[in-house]
C-alpha cells in the first residue's frame, strides 16, 4: 500500500504489530494458564478486572501525559518499561513457580502499559498522516493489531502445551525490546500542547471542558469504546467457554483467537471502503446488528467449528468498528486534545471494562458460558441503539462546524 511509503509511519507500523504479537500472545497465555491451575473464571475475571483497573486508574494523567511530551517518547519508554517488568516477572516463575500473586501484578503492569500506549498511539496516527489518510492509516493499524494477535492465538496454544507460560513471557519481553528499536526510526515534529506550563490538573479539566461543550462528540467517542468492552468480556468468557462448553484444549482456544484475529485483519481490508460505499452510518449500524446476532447465536452454541465461524465474526465487526469510529474521531477532535480526548474514553472503557469482567466470571461460574455470550450481544445492542440515537440527531457536517 501506497500509506507504508511512508517511512515514520511503516516503522510505526512495524513497532505496533510486533508488540501486538507480545501482548496478544502473553494474555491469551496467561487466561488459560490462571483457568488451568485454578480452575475458575471468577480468578480469569479478577486478573482481567485488575487489568483495567490499573489502566483505568492512571487515564486522568495518561492524557494530559501523552498532549504534553512527545508521543514518540511516550511509546517508546511503555516498550522498555514492560519489557523490564515482564522480564523480571519471568524470573520470578521461573525460579518460584506458579504464584496468583504474579499473575495479578502482570495483569497490573499490562493494564498499565496498555492504556497509555493505546492513547499514545492513536494520536500518534494523526500526527505522522495527514487527513486525507486517516482512513487508510486505521485500517492498516487494525490489521497490525489482528495480525499480531491472530499470530498470538495461534502461537499462545501451542507454545503453552509444549513449551509453558515462562516461555511465551520471554517471547513477550523480547518483542517489546524489538520494537522499541523500530520507534526509534520514527521521526517528525510533534505537536504539543501550547499551554505547556499549566498543571497536570489543569490541562486535564481542560480536555474535559472540551469534551462537556461538545456532547455528541463524547457520546461518538463513548460508542467508539463499546467494542471493547466487547472484546475485553470475551476474554473472560473464551477460556471457560471453551473448556467447560467444548471439552477443548488450550489449542482449540488458541485457534479461537487466532480465528479472532483474522476477522479483524479482513475488517481492515473491506471496513473502510464499505463505509465510503453506502455511508459510515449505514455501515455501522449494520456491523453492529451482525456482532448482537452473532453473539446470541454463539449462546446457544456447542460445537467447535462454530466458535471459529463466530470468533471471525465477532473480531471482524469489533474492528471493523473501531476502524470507522476512530478515523471520524481523528478527523473532528484537534489534534492538541486528541489524548486527553482518548484518555478519557479510555478510562471509561476500562472501569467498563473491570465490572464486566468481574460480574461476568462470577455468572459464568454460577450458571454458563452461554450467559456470558448473551450479555455481551445485550452490550453491542445498547451501542447500536445509542448510534441509531447520535445519527438521527447529527451528521458529519455538525461535528465539523462544532470544531471550528
Amino acid at each position: 500500500m501506497s500509506i507504508l511509503k511512508r517511512k515514520n509511519f511503516m516503522f510505526f507500523f512495524l513497532a505496533d504489530i510486533i508488540s501486538g504479537f507480545g501482548v496478544g500472545m502473553s494474555t491469551i497465555g496467561a487466561n488459560w494458564y490462571l483457568l488451568d491451575k485454578t480452575g475458575a473464571s471468577s480468578a480469569v475475571g479478577i486478573m482481567l478486572a485488575l487489568n483495567v483497573l490499573a489502566g483505568f486508574l492512571v487515564s486522568p494523567i495518561t492524557g494530559t501525559l501523552i498532549d504534553r511530551f512527545n508521543r514518540k517518547v511516550v511509546i517508546q519508554l511503555t516498550f522498555i518499561l514492560r519489557a523490564v517488568a515482564i522480564g523480571i516477572l519471568t524470573a520470578a516463575f521461573i525460579f518460584d513457580g506458579f504464584t496468583i500473586g504474579y499473575i495479578y501484578l502482570f495483569a497490573i503492569i499490562n493494564g498499565i502499559g496498555w492504556s497509555i500506549y493505546m492513547s499514545a498511539s492513536r494520536s500518534l496516527i494523526q500526527e505522522l498522516l495527514p487527513e486525507s489518510d486517516l482512513s487508510k492509516g486505521n485500517s492498516l493499524i487494525e490489521i497490525s493489531l489482528q495480525v499480531g494477535m491472530f499470530m498470538a492465538g495461534a502461537a499462545s496454544g501451542f507454545i503453552y502445551k509444549f513449551a509453558g507460560f515462562e516461555t511465551i513471557l520471554l517471547i513477550n519481553c523480547l518483542m517489546f525490546v524489538v520494537s522499541s528499536l523500530f520507534i526509534i526510526f520514527v521521526k517528525y515534529q510533534s505537536i504539543l500542547l501550547e499551554d505547556k506550563e499549566d498543571s497536570f490538573i489543569k490541562s486535564f479539566k481542560k480536555g474535559i471542558h472540551y469534551l462537556r461543550s461538545h456532547q455528541f462528540i463524547f457520546l461518538l467517542g463513548f460508542v467508539s469504546i463499546i467494542p471493547l468492552v466487547v472484546t475485553m468480556t470475551f476474554n473472560v468468557v473464551l477460556p471457560e467457554y471453551v473448556s467447560g462448553t467444548l471439552n477443548a484444549d488450550s489449542i482449540v482456544f488458541g485457534l479461537s483467537d487466532m480465528a479472532y484475529g483474522i476477522g479483524g485483519l479482513i475488517s481492515g481490508l473491506i471496513a473502510a471502503p464499505f463505509a465510503r460505499k453506502i455511508t459510515k452510518n449505514r455501515a455501522l449500524s449494520i456491523i453492529f446488528t451482525l456482532s448482537v446476532l452473532t453473539l446470541v447465536g454463539l449462546s446457544l452454541n456447542s460445537l467447535v467449528i462454530m466458535i471459529y465461524l463466530g470468533s471471525f465474526l465477532i473480531g471482524f465487526s469489533n474492528s471493523s468498528i473501531r476502524i470507522i469510529m476512530n478515523t471520524m474521531l481523528m478527523e473532528i477532535v484537534p489534534k492538541s486534545l486528541m489524548g486527553r480526548a482518548m484518555s478519557v474514553w479510555m478510562g471509561i472503557s476500562l472501569f467498563l471494562q473491570a465490572i464486566f469482567a468481574g460480574g461476568l466470571g462470577l455468572i459464568i461460574d454460577i450458571f454458563s458460558p452461554g450467559v456470558g455470550f448473551m450479555c455481551m450481544g445485550a452490550i453491542m445492542l445498547v451501542g447500536l441503539v445509542l448510534h441509531f440515537y447520535i445519527s438521527k440527531r447529527i451528521s458529519n457536517s455538525y461535528y465539523k462546524k462544532e470544531v471550528v
